[in-house]
């Protein structure tokens, strides 16, 4: 470099929605395609047992996405919140999924969500309910953050 030019610094630019969070976590290549695949459900109806654009029960949507990816789960809520690794809610990043407990008895995981959307501490998840079908919420909603049990990695 000649003596009459000065070095000129780099700088990586960070997007403006990157910036409140520095600590970007790194998402796993097939997590995208996985939520495409359950976000593609959204409106559909709740049907115990579904798992198909006619109805779709909470598991069957969370089965169904990974399934697409070829990543087999077990079908059932409980035995889903058995797969992958423990992880807490502060680590949470899209793909992960969120297990409940709606019932009467606070012990027995009965729901699950799939993680779409980590903004801060607004944690957004695609779910199927009984009342509304597949949509997706926020772990700040007081209902969901009630019945909150734990979290979980498979990718």
């Amino acid at each position: 470099m000649a003596d009459n030019q000065a070095e000129v610094p780099v700088t990586k630019e960070i997007p403006n929605d990157a910036s409140k969070n520095l600590d970007v976590p790194e998402i796993h290549p097939l997590v995208n395609g996985i939520i495409n695949t359950a976000l593609s459900y959204n409106g559909t109806r709740y049907k115990y047992g579904g798992t198909s654009k006619k109805g779709m029960d909470c598991s069957g949507l969370i089965y169904t996405s990974f399934q697409s990816a070829d990543i087999p789960l077990q079908r059932s809520s409980a035995a889903m919140a058995t797969q992958g690794e423990p992880v807490e809610v502060t680590e949470v990043k899209k793909g992960d999924l969120l297990f409940f407990t709606t019932g009467r008895s606070n012990e027995r995981i009965n729901h699950v969500g799939l993680v779409v959307e980590v903004n801060n501490d607004n944690i957004r998840f695609i779910h199927a309910t009984t009342s509304r079908g597949v949509m997706v919420s926020s772990l700040r909603e007081g209902y969901w953050n009630h019945a909150f049990h734990h979290a979980r990695r498979i990718l």
